[in-house]
């Protein structure tokens, strides 16, 4: 796999992780502030993953996304 989609994938985690984190500090909360904090979190999440789904999307139409290759390979051997 190439770095810049193994770099993607460990983005898209990140963002999983980012929105959890969010999550668990809004249950947590003790004060107004916490919220703000953990709601900009949950909402940089969301822009990074539209962001890099956007690139994931951009390198499978460009068929470089290991599985796009493997997929239009087996099309060509039909």
């Amino acid at each position: 796999m190439k770095t810049a989609n193994e770099i993607l994938i460990k983005t898209l985690q990140l963002t999983e992780k980012m929105v959890e984190l969010a999550d668990l500090g809004d249950e947590a909360r003790q004060d107004v502030g916490c919220g703000v904090l953990y709601g900009l979190l949950r909402d940089s999440a969301f822009k990074i993953r539209k962001l890099a789904e956007q690139e994931k999307q951009d390198h499978i139409r460009r068929g470089a996304w290991p599985e796009q290759k493997e997929i239009r390979k087996a099309k060509d051997r039909r």
